[in-house]
């Protein structure tokens, strides 16, 4: 899929997922297909960088960004590993919890962004929880990217049986979302 969507755009994409997956594939076959295929970078949600090893090497060999999470319970020594583990951006979550969407903007975000930037200036983006343009905005002041996962996964799955409703509710949401976006 994302070769053929390589056709037409070179915007970077990075696919996250779960360690066991590649694994079975196999880490120098999984990252050399990821490669070939266009992906620029992976978040491997369930590995932590310190047991990473293998996967690192085998990304850094075929020039794919691994990105790793640094949440708000990380310790300065955690987020220092992580940091130095990272060759994309770093993804900071943004609140305690599962993944999904929130009312507001965690308190915890500032102190987490501030940790993370004694040990790194790589981009930081944030991600969890953020699901509205005034969030994204709220975001967009004080990281370098952000990061909107579930809330379009609800817009696709309250449209899954209408592929015209769902392609425009997308759209405007995300447009609305950029807009806001740049005007941070």
């Amino acid at each position: 899929m994302v070769a053929e969507v390589r056709k037409e755009t070179q915007i970077p994409i990075v696919l996250m997922g779960y360690y066991n997956p590649i694994f079975k594939y196999g880490v120098d076959k999984f990252t050399k297909d990821a490669t070939e295929s266009g992906i620029d970078g992976i978040i491997v949600a369930d590995l932590p960088p310190d047991e990473s090893a293998e996967l690192v090497k085998s990304a850094k060999e075929y020039d794919l960004a691994t990105i790793f999470l640094v949440a708000p319970t990380s310790t300065p020594d955690r987020v220092k590993l992580i940091a130095e583990s990272c060759t994309g951006y770093i993804y900071c979550v943004s609140t305690t919890g599962v993944t999904g969407a929130r009312k507001e903007i965690s308190d915890m975000l500032a102190p987490t962004l501030e940790l993370i930037k004694k040990y790194s200036d790589k981009p930081i983006a944030v991600g969890f929880g953020v699901s509205t343009p005034d969030q994204a905005k709220e975001v967009a002041k004080v990281a370098d990217g952000v990061i909107i996962g579930s809330a379009i996964v609800n817009i696709i799955e309250q449209y899954k049986d209408d592929s015209e409703k769902l392609l425009a509710s997308v759209k405007e949401f995300s447009s609305g979302l950029v807009e806001a976006i740049k005007s941070a």
